[in-house]
């Protein structure tokens, strides 16, 4: 995209002429990583697609991921003891963890909603 700043004129000529090259570049406004070792508790509170796989159910924006992380993030909150039993064994990753986690990427979906989503597996 070209723009033209200014230009000034002098008895109705042109004295100068701005130009900028402007581009849009990705800014990153959110990155966390979580283990793998907690899929199985994410998917006990209905949310292992939308962190692990949102492209798989067609989100693709941070805001469309909302209703499910509160949805989530409610579940995880009201049922500690259940999503406990699924602690990993090996101590990577914990419910605590998952809670914090969740919190984390629901605010910045919610301060960021039109943020693409990129996910590394």
């Amino acid at each position: 995209m070209i723009q033209i700043l200014s230009r000034s004129k002098l008895e109705g000529q042109t004295m100068s002429l701005d130009v900028t090259l402007l581009k849009t570049m990705p800014i990153e406004v959110f990155k966390a990583n979580i283990t793998h070792n907690l899929c199985k508790m994410a998917e006990a509170a209905g949310i292992y697609k939308h962190l692990w796989r949102p492209d798989e159910i067609g989100i693709t924006k941070a805001g469309e991921l909302i209703s499910h992380l509160e949805d989530g993030l409610e579940y995880l909150e009201n049922n500690p003891d259940y999503c406990k039993t699924f602690n990993p064994k090996n101590g990577w990753g914990t419910y605590e963890g998952l809670v914090k986690f969740v919190k984390e990427y629901l605010a910045a979906c919610k301060a960021n909603p039109d943020a693409e989503i990129e996910i590394s597996r």
